[in-house]
């Protein structure tokens, strides 16, 4: 299977069809909105150390996926992700980049803040996944992607950063800059997988099962007693199920109607998710910039999804 046309304006040829489009934007979106439950999940649940959580719900999210992947078609298109020769290369990078995603997104927490570590790192993965889809597909960056992800990354930064920050770390900062950077990388190599092919449930629970089994020594090594507690089970199991496994199964079949580049920044819901749970479950009240933020978030998702329809050209 070859890789979808590019359509006039930089969107895949896909997006001709309105409905096909839209049901792919409502997938992304939705997705975001489960990852933007796990700062709530984490503030409810036990008090765990960040990369130990990371593992966790990385290794309960793929085996789920790997459980459904068996009762669908057993364990081979698994297997061919991971040894046909034309797949392995991409399903490695989308396994490492997801492990090294966990390790320094969550490094980059502990070391800058949840607030500056957040904002660099979801503030620049649009701009990341977006120059890797032109690298690496030939997706055009039309003015329309360009305007709309910029929007967005604004208002993210406000939103998720109101204030000044707890301390400035060099390294931490680095850290959120390669998650950022793995997070379009998985994204890329995900959808260079679907082009080739490669069924949704396989690829995730190929990628994400080798990606549980990198960061596994990180979860063995940490003093984690709290998580086998009713509430760190409940944390887990929302964290792995929703959070990981439904939520990347949404964010991939986004990916089979959508470029890449529209996709990562589909991805910013994300924070609007949050800020909504923190107002409603944890009462935390958004500073009118926050509330300025949200909305310029809100403003570059619509940009970007609100699309006209254009019929396609007769055949000469």
């Amino acid at each position: 299977m070859t890789a979808p046309a590019l359509a006039p304006g930089g969107q895949a040829a896909v997006a001709v069809r309105p409905r096909r489009y839209w049901a792919g934007a409502a997938a992304v979106l939705l997705a975001a909105a489960f990852w933007g439950t796990t700062g709530t999940a984490r503030a409810l649940g036990p008090q765990v150390a960040p990369p130990a959580v990371g593992a966790a719900k990385l290794l309960v999210g793929s085996a789920a996926l790997l459980l459904v992947a068996f009762l669908g078609q057993g364990w081979r298109p698994v297997a061919r992700l991971l040894t046909q020769a034309s797949l392995r290369g991409w399903g490695l990078l989308a396994a490492l980049a997801t492990a090294i995603y966990q390790a320094t997104f969550f490094s980059a927490v502990a070391r800058t803040g949840v607030v500056l570590g957040t904002v660099v790192a979801i503030g620049t993965s649009p701009v990341f996944n977006g120059l890797l889809a032109h690298w690496l597909s030939a997706e055009r960056l039309t003015p329309r992607w360009m305007a709309a992800t910029a929007m967005a990354v604004i208002g993210a930064v406000i939103l998720l950063y109101p204030g000044k920050a707890d301390s400035i770390d060099a390294l931490g900062i680095a850290l959120a800059l390669a998650a950022g950077l793995t997070y379009g990388l998985y994204t890329n190599a995900a959808k260079r997988l679907l082009t080739r092919g490669v069924g949704i449930v396989p690829l995730l629970a190929g990628t994400l099962g080798v990606g549980a089994i990198l960061l596994l020594p990180t979860l063995l090594a940490g003093s984690t007693p709290a998580l086998f507690k009713p509430a760190g089970l409940i944390m887990i199991g929302w964290l792995g199920l929703a959070t990981t496994a439904v939520a990347y199964l949404l964010y991939v079949r986004g990916l089979q109607s959508l470029p890449a580049a529209t996709v990562g920044t589909l991805g910013l819901a994300e924070p609007l998710t949050a800020t909504l749970l923190g107002l409603l479950l944890l009462s935390e009240r958004p500073t009118p910039r926050a509330a300025f933020g949200a909305a310029l978030v809100l403003a570059g998702l619509l940009i970007l999804t609100v699309q006209r329809y254009r019929p396609p050209e007769p055949s000469r």
